[in-house]
């Protein structure tokens, strides 16, 4: 009887044991009609560790010549978020730098060599996420970008919008959970995004 039990306890969570596989997104940047950038976005299992990363450029005219690099590498394990990095770069000066690491029992939160208040509460799904894990019963998310969360309301039809601590929005349009279109208030400009086929 036991042997059973525990034969069946084993092929009952051989799923959450079995890593999904690595996977690579890219995405056009589309401002007016017109291609400005790209975004490559990357999942990759590692022993326990599930790694998530962004690279992104847009280039664009705005009075004078803008290029903007968005870099983050985010690490789930046992799907709670234990590190994330983010460094944004304009015309090659540094924007922003994020650091959020798991210690002990709380998150340590460093904002462009500032120490923030410590977070208790953890973290199992960020703004990365939203590339490759359709939110459909998520309420919030953490930005790893401001190390704040961030609300989630359902739009129907496999769409969702997420608005941020100064309450600006973003929307996200799936196609069997994976992101297919995002439309981005960049704060100097809005733009799009689209998966390529």
């Amino acid at each position: 009887m036991l042997w059973c039990l525990i034969l069946f306890n084993f092929i009952t969570f051989q799923g959450d044991l079995t890593p999904s596989p690595d996977k690579t997104l890219w995405y056009d940047i589309i401002y007016k009609e017109k291609t400005i950038g790209s975004l490559k976005a990357t999942k990759t299992h590692k022993d326990a560790k599930t790694t998530y990363r962004t690279s992104s450029t847009i280039e664009f005219r705005l009075i004078k010549e803008f290029a903007v690099n968005y870099n983050y590498s985010v690490d789930f394990e046992a799907k709670l978020l234990k590190k994330a990095v983010v460094n944004i770069r304009i015309n090659d000066k540094s924007h922003a730098k994020t650091l959020t690491q798991w210690h002990e029992n709380e998150y340590h939160i460093e904002k462009n060599g500032k120490t923030e208040a410590p977070l208790e509460s953890t973290i199992n799904y960020a703004t990365i996420l939203l590339y490759f894990v359709e939110p459909s019963n998520v309420t919030d998310c953490y930005s790893e970008q401001d190390g704040s969360f961030n609300t989630i309301i359902p739009l129907g039809n496999h769409g969702y919008k997420k608005i941020n601590a100064n309450g600006k929005g973003n929307e996200y349009y799936y196609k069997q959970g994976v992101l297919e279109k995002a439309v981005i208030d960049g704060g100097l400009i809005s733009f799009e995004m689209q998966l390529r086929e």
